[in-house]
């Protein structure tokens, strides 16, 4: 009997283990696919500016200097 209790308990554990791996995992899907979007939204920004940037160097006079 008190092997049959051991068993139990210690598959509980595997149970749990194998939860709170799960739940890892899925949280670190999560932070990667922020980090993806973050860093897409960053690619444009910076490419915005650069064609901002090349279209104020083709017309300097546009700033109304």
């Amino acid at each position: 009997m008190l092997a049959l209790s051991v068993l139990v308990v210690l598959a509980a554990c595997g149970v749990e283990t194998a939860g709170t791996a799960a739940t890892a995992g899925a949280i670190k899907k999560n932070e990667i696919e922020q980090g993806r979007a973050t860093q897409e939204q960053v690619r444009q920004q910076l490419q915005k500016s650069m064609e901002q940037s090349q279209q104020r160097a083709a017309d300097p006079l546009a700033d109304g200097y």
